[in-house]
């Protein structure tokens, strides 16, 4: 029996299981189980150079934004009229066969974007080149979730198991949950909230399809079996996604302000160009990317072309780091106008946090 049949078979004994606190044990061990598989379908099989041709893609920029959509939802002629790249648009499914990039410089930001050939539905099974697009997906810092403005909410729904099935979690924070595994002593069990989906039994369950017997896990938040297999299998990724509805030309006033409540989601027209600024104002907010300024000394501060970092990574010290390797070697102290400091300019050490549009001025050591 294939991954793929096993896959199918769990997935069928977990439909007709009814769930309530009963059935939750066997339950979360078949959801163990699903997961081990799923991570094979995941993991790319030696020898098998040839599938990949054409989805390795080189990383350039400070960020990579990927295209994520059903055939002809407009993939490419957003990423044509967004970055100037060519990629073949036509009015028949499939256009795309392999990943093309692109750049977008916003905000003095060099992005690299991804446009990723349509995905089709049971592409976490294997259908079709989706094991492909997706392994290329879990690169990105942000995904473009591409969606027909007629059918959005259907075709959303598709696109996000497919994504869950290889382990993306989209707009989702990590399940707060202590896990360390040690060389004795059971499996030790706690939690600072009550929980309403798991119990220790569970609990031990699903560690025993992993076999793991000795363990300490504490539990910060209400977690379901899934948010602890996850933690298990260490391999998932979040990342923000912004749902960019296609084709508003051919919706009425009525229905786009219907639209503007999905959450995440930004409607435009690729075609016509419509609200593409709201569109890369929304990458930059999800990017969570600061542009820092220099500002040379005796000399006005250089706003043309900025140090970009992400949020969490701007430091000081991470600024040195991005300008030049040795320049931490000579760092005495930095002066810093901006947002960050109380008075302009501020003298502050390698560890203070630099916040967007800070200008920042470094003294060496003499």
């Amino acid at each position: 029996m294939s991954v793929v049949e096993k896959i199918k078979e769990i997935e069928t004994e977990m439909a007709r299981t009814q769930k309530n606190k009963a059935t939750s044990f066997h339950l979360g061990v078949l959801k163990a189980k699903l997961a081990k598989l799923k991570r094979e379908l995941l993991t790319p099989k030696s020898g098998g150079g040839a599938d990949g041709v054409g989805f390795d893609v080189a990383k350039t920029g400070v960020a990579r934004v990927g295209f994520i959509g059903f055939p002809s939802v407009g993939k490419s002629t957003l990423m044509s009229k967004l970055t100037g790249t060519h990629s073949e648009v036509a009015a028949y499914e499939f256009t795309t066969l392999t990943t093309v990039p692109g750049i977008i410089q916003y905000k003095g930001a060099k992005i690299q974007i991804l446009d990723l050939p349509g995905i089709l539905e049971g592409a976490k099974d294997g259908k079709g080149r989706g094991r492909q697009v997706i392994a290329v997906a879990r690169t990105c810092s942000l995904i473009f979730l591409v969606l027909d403005v007629l059918k959005p909410l259907t075709d959303k729904g598709i696109i996000e198991r497919e994504l869950e099935g290889f382990g993306i979690r989209l707009n989702k924070e990590p399940p707060n949950i202590y896990f360390r595994k040690k060389d004795k002593g059971g499996i030790n069990m706690t939690s600072t909230v009550p929980l309403t989906h798991l119990e220790l039994d569970g609990v031990k369950a699903i560690l025993s399809e992993y076999r793991i017997h000795n363990a300490d896990v504490t539990f910060k938040c209400d977690a379901t079996a899934d948010d602890l297999i996850d933690v298990v299998e260490g391999n998932r990724v979040y990342m923000p996604a912004v749902y960019v509805l296609n084709k508003i030309d051919q919706i009425s006033i009525e229905e786009l302000d219907l639209v503007y409540k999905i959450p995440h989601a930004v409607p435009i027209s690729a075609h016509h160009e419509w609200n593409f600024d709201e569109l890369l104002a929304k990458m930059w907010e999800e990017l969570k990317l600061v542009r820092i300024y220099t500002k040379p000394k005796g000399r006005l501060p250089d706003y043309n072309e900025p140090v970009v970092m992400r949020q969490g990574l701007s430091s000081v010290e991470d600024f040195c780091s991005a300008i030049h390797k040795t320049l931490l070697d000579q760092f005495k102290y930095a002066q810093v106008w901006g947002s960050s400091v109380k008075h302009n300019p501020q003298k502050v050490g390698k560890e203070h946090v630099l916040r967007d549009e800070d200008v920042v001025q470094i003294v060496k050591k003499i």
